[in-house]
């Protein structure tokens, strides 16, 4: 999700009311929550961003929807979204927060995508290969299965990339036989 700047203001605004009130960890849990729940319904998206419907609605079914899931701290918050008219940014706002939480507690996420799921011996090196890249950082891995790759890995770390994948070799191949001058029958 390609996330606009105004989110991480109003991202870092909750961070650090939440840090001064000493419920970080609460509002991470609760905004993690948001972003997996908008991500998971089109509806809500939809509902969000409609012009149509009026501010005091869209308020009414975010309250429905995490009444008792989020904290004080959040729900206030998501209510000040609300009267802004800033309400269809509620999702980027959530993924921002959660990439500035990560940052905060020095959290680096290794995006792992491979053929086949990984077994432990490879989860442990990738995890070994993020630690020497980034010493003094907490790992967190992430692991996608995508057949198309045929074979090998994809290691993400940051804005780092490692492709080690078959079908990445495939397309250099290709590549660098389109440059043949080789031209028959000459």
């Amino acid at each position: 999700m390609n996330v606009a700047p105004v989110a991480y203001r109003y991202a870092r605004s909750l961070m650090e009311l939440a840090q001064e009130r000493g419920v970080l960890a609460g509002a991470h849990d609760d905004m993690a929550l948001i972003a997996n729940t908008c991500a998971a319904s089109r509806e809500l998206l939809v509902l969000l961003s409609s012009p149509v419907v009026k501010a005091d609605k869209k308020a009414a079914v975010l309250e429905k929807v995490f009444a008792g899931r989020i904290g004080e701290l959040t729900n206030r918050f998501v209510g000040i979204l609300v009267r802004k008219g800033r309400e269809a940014m509620l999702p980027h706002v959530a993924v921002a927060f959660n990439e500035l939480y990560k940052i905060n507690q020095g959290i680096v996420t290794a995006e792992v995508t491979s053929a086949v799921p990984l077994d432990d011996a490879a989860r442990k090196r990738v995890h070994e290969l993020a630690t020497v890249k980034h010493p003094g950082k907490s790992i967190q891995l992430s692991e996608k299965v995508d057949p198309s790759l045929i074979g090998g890995v994809s290691i993400r770390i940051g804005d780092e990339q490692y492709d080690g994948t078959v079908s990445r070799r495939l397309s250099d191949m290709r590549r660098e036989f389109s440059k043949n001058p080789y031209i028959p029958g000459i």
